[in-house]
């Protein structure tokens, strides 16, 4: 790499990094200057490269003092009564300059040159990757998976490579290598080598509320609303929506004609079975809503500032309002932010419980 290549090779290192030549060449003279520091076992040197030839200068310099300070580079210092047969007009705080370029410094400058250059592509590279996927912190991304090991999944994003842990597919579901897969992003880390670490998910509630996103437009546009998501992931998921708009049925965009919105996406979902709930202001109304398929049901606020409440059912309802496994109260639970205790009346008066003190609706 002769002086016109150096030079070239900086230019083209500035217009893909994006950064000016001025600094790729202060990139160059640190590095080279480092090695040479190495080489000679110096501290006091510096390196210049002529940016119209290319040609690489080492550089020692030594600062005139009247007395050696041992806090400071010992070699960096020169006495002055030292100088005096070489320069009597030098006084203390000069510097004193000399070139020590070795004759072979030229394959030390092209060997460091290549160095940098390469270290600062993939540097470049790394920020670039970072921050085209910074902001993608749960948002909904499509790739294929490339590869496996016991414990992850290994999807390709195009400019990196996210992991989707076993632990995080829906249960159930069967995933082939080199198949398109959705994901939602969970987080995103900086590593110290190579690019980020995005860490994915298909059992995060977030996914549920991307698929919607994309499933239905009202959403999107911001005709129906997406009051919250609970989620067991390959089971049953609860939403509710609502909409400012009375003449929107807003569980009905949801679901669509003969169902054929959700049911996009319960498929997406591995089969995973969603209900779409009313959201309601009215806390009583919402619990109602949220313990669907059961209906008939009694709600009374014990304790509205922890937002807790008795649901009354019987029969059928009572089954449907827990759920198999309790799976039902506890997605209406999670849909509602609120604790629900579900009993029969029997249980109420067993147990001794005043629910007139409350208020229902």
């Amino acid at each position: 790499m002769n002086g016109k290549e150096f030079i070239k090779a900086a230019k083209v290192l500035s217009e893909k990094i994006g950064t000016s030549e001025e600094e790729i060449f202060k990139y160059m003279e640190q590095a080279l200057a480092a090695a040479y520091k190495k080489d000679n076992n110096a501290t006091n040197v510096r390196v210049e490269i002529d940016k119209d030839t290319g040609d690489v200068k080492v550089i020692s310099y030594k600062k005139v003092v009247d007395e050696i300070n041992m806090e400071d580079e010992e070699d960096a210092q020169l006495l002055l009564e030292e100088v005096k047969d070489i320069n009597p007009n030098l006084k203390v705080g000069d510097v004193l300059e000399e070139e020590v370029t070795p004759k072979d410094f030229g394959r030390v400058a092209v060997s460091t040159a290549k160095q940098v250059l390469v270290q600062k592509v993939r540097e470049a590279e790394r920020q670039s990757i970072m921050e085209e996927f910074e902001d993608k912190e749960g948002e909904l991304l499509v790739g294929i998976l490339s590869r496996e090991d016991v414990k992850n999944y290994y999807v390709d994003l195009g400019r990196a490579h996210g992991i989707l842990p076993k632990k995080e597919i829906i249960p159930g579901e069967e995933l082939k290598m080199g198949s398109q897969v959705k994901v939602y992003v969970v987080k995103i880390e900086t590593a110290q080598k190579g690019g980020p670490i995005i860490l994915l998910s298909r059992t995060h509630y977030g996914f549920v509320k991307r698929l919607l996103e994309r499933e239905i437009p009202e959403l999107t546009e911001g005709i129906v609303m997406l009051y919250s998501v609970a989620r067991e992931a390959g089971v049953r998921s609860k939403i509710a929506v609502y909409s400012e708009d009375e003449k929107v049925d807003a569980v009905g965009a949801c679901i669509g004609e003969k169902g054929i919105r959700i049911n996009k996406i319960s498929e997406e979902l591995n089969g995973e079975k969603i209900d779409v709930v009313r959201y309601d202001k009215d806390l009583v109304t919402f619990i109602k809503n949220a313990l669907s398929p059961a209906k008939e049901v009694e709600v009374y606020i014990t304790d509205p500032k922890n937002n807790e409440a008795i649901v009354v059912a019987e029969g059928e309802n009572l089954s449907l309002a827990i759920g198999k496994k309790g799976q039902n109260v506890k997605l209406a639970a999670k849909l509602t932010k609120c604790k629900i205790d579900v009993k029969t009346r029997e249980q109420i008066q067993d147990e001794n419980i005043n629910i007139y003190k409350y208020y229902e609706v």
